[in-house]
């Protein structure tokens, strides 16, 4: 039993998503706040009924709307327009199981016969009118009233779902990125023991534990302070003064139990090694779990814990689906670049599921360092070998006074063969990209080549119409003149052609000396566009 497809609407950073996942390994990549950790919560919620460890319907609050589709609401509210109310939904479609036929049903938006389950947190029919007269002035109002919506679990067959013991299936969350304290960290692995162990082992432990308390009275010590307590009966409360135990419920054995690694108390242990036991463990007792979601597996990681815990994930998966986001290219590459599936806020490919072939084998090969980049940062700017991205790199610090990475723009050199197969990848995950490239005395070509993508949006492709300056060279030549490109280099030159052919023959060389310098010179316009 797995997850075929994941429908979002408006939750959280998620205004649309739709997505497609592998029957068993998905690594899911993307930058910071592209919605990878609501994507899973959202999952796991539609499979729990529970947010943050509690029932949704008393997690709800109004910031769990998409802010983008609230604003577009009251705004059209204050047009005098009347808008469908905000709405949330959460789709999951299942692989078809026998096991799942009292979820199979086509209630669903994309009205497909197939098992699922639907969450929708949505304006309750009952108090509709309510609603429209609390919202006529919108002008009052800044958050989505809560008070008037209803949560509706249902499956696709449109029966209620009222707990989820009524899903057969079973999903484990596993956010090694939570640990903000020792308290935490701690109760978390008290939870996961907790999975392991047997009603009876479960029973004799509280036993025990209340027992060990019982004892703490009978110390002598302990009676001789609550003797000393007792004469204070009169003069602070009619009632006499004790000292003991909390031997309540709520004082449960979880609560006074701390966890220990060879003896060490886990707050103790370094974060790196508490996030690996967390995940480890969560994979040894989550055995009735279908689905297992882990968020950053490599928080606080070294490379060598990472490829012993990426290891042990791999080695325990079994049958399971497995959904695992990630910032680290170590990940991807570990797991595999035919699981990784691009992500960038409900937009989502699949390298092995690019339509061009040659493009889907050039990246399947390909280290996944690159495509890594590509995906992370806000804007890229891919150039021809390592002279031309340290001539972008030094151009971009003298314009802006940072290096693009501080700007999240990062010059990535890929072989100018290479270009369109990233700029594939741009375009199908609506990322931004300037592709600067020689003209190589073909513009024509160029052009022809190119043509594919020269009015995509976000993509640019720059370069020189002039095709005597056919490549960096002699267009650093044509910008600075013959006098400052001598004084870059440290050369005394007699003509433009000689320092040309002295650039030409020594690339990295001269690039270094341009980023190196303090001498004022001028990036090619072809390159100033690229780092507006």
């Amino acid at each position: 039993m797995f997850i075929e497809r994941v429908v979002i609407e408006n939750y959280r950073c998620l205004k649309k998503a739709d997505v497609t996942f592998n029957k068993n390994m998905n690594v899911i990549v993307g930058s910071n706040e592209c919605g990878k950790s609501t994507l899973l919560e959202a999952i796991h919620l539609a499979l729990t009924g529970q947010l943050n460890g509690r029932p949704l319907t008393i997690e709800v609050h109004p910031y769990l709307f998409n802010v983008d589709l609230v604003l577009e609401y009251f705004g059209k509210r204050k047009q005098g327009q009347t808008p469908e109310p905000p709405r949330i939904l959460i789709e999951l479609y299942l692989a078809n199981d026998p096991s799942l036929a009292k979820l199979k049903g086509n209630n669903n938006k994309l009205g497909l016969d197939q098992p699922g389950i639907s969450l929708a947190i949505e304006i309750n029919p009952a108090l509709s009118e309510e609603f429209s007269q609390y919202v006529s002035d919108p002008t009052e109002i800044q958050t989505v009233p809560i008070e008037y919506y209803v949560t509706r679990w249902r499956s696709f067959s449109e029966n209620d779902i009222s707990n989820a013991r009524e899903i057969p299936i079973n999903s484990s969350l596993i956010d090694a990125s939570t640990i903000r304290n020792n308290v935490a960290a701690s109760r978390y692995i008290v939870d996961i023991v907790k999975e392991s162990l047997s009603s009876k082992e479960k029973v004799d432990l509280a036993l025990t534990y209340r027992l060990m308390k019982h004892r703490f009275l009978e110390q002598p010590k302990v009676q001789t302070i609550n003797d000393a307590l007792a004469e204070k009966k009169g003069k602070v409360s009619e009632k006499a003064i004790s000292l003991s135990l909390d031997t309540s419920s709520r004082a449960s054995w979880e609560a006074g139990i701390m966890p220990h690694l060879d003896d060490i108390p886990l707050p103790l242990v370094g974060k790196g090694e508490q996030n690996a036991v967390k995940i480890k463990l969560a994979m040894e007792t989550s055995a009735k779990s279908n689905i297992i979601l882990i968020e950053e597996a490599e928080n606080h990681l070294s490379y060598s814990s990472l490829n012993e815990l990426i290891g042990h994930i791999v080695e325990h998966a079994g049958d399971r689906q497995i959904l695992i986001t990630t910032h680290s290219s170590f990940v991807l590459n570990k797991l595999g670049v035919e699981s990784v599936l691009l992500f960038q806020r409900g937009e989502a490919i699949r390298l092995n599921e690019l339509k061009d072939t040659t493009t889907r084998d050039y990246f399947m090969k390909l280290p996944g360092h690159d495509t890594l980049r590509l995906i992370l940062s806000k804007r890229s700017i891919l150039v021809e070998g390592p002279s031309d991205e340290l001539i972008v790199q030094r151009a971009y610090h003298r314009k802006h006074g940072k290096m693009p990475l501080e700007q999240g723009v990062d010059v990535i050199s890929v072989n100018s063969l290479a270009f369109k197969r990233f700029l594939q990848i741009a375009v199908a995950m609506k990322k931004e990209a300037d592709v600067v490239t020689d003209n190589d005395g073909k513009v024509d070509a160029l052009k022809t080549k190119y043509a594919d993508f020269l009015d995509a949006v976000g993509i640019s492709v720059q370069y020189d119409d002039d095709e005597t300056a056919s490549t960096l060279e002699p267009q650093l030549m044509k910008k600075n003149g013959l006098k400052v490109i001598n004084a870059v280099l440290d050369k005394n030159f007699a003509d433009e052609q000689a320092a040309i052919d002295h650039m030409i023959d020594n690339k990295s060389a001269t690039a270094l000396k341009f980023f190196e310098t303090d001498v004022d010179w001028e990036a090619p316009d072809y390159i100033g566009r690229a780092i507006r």
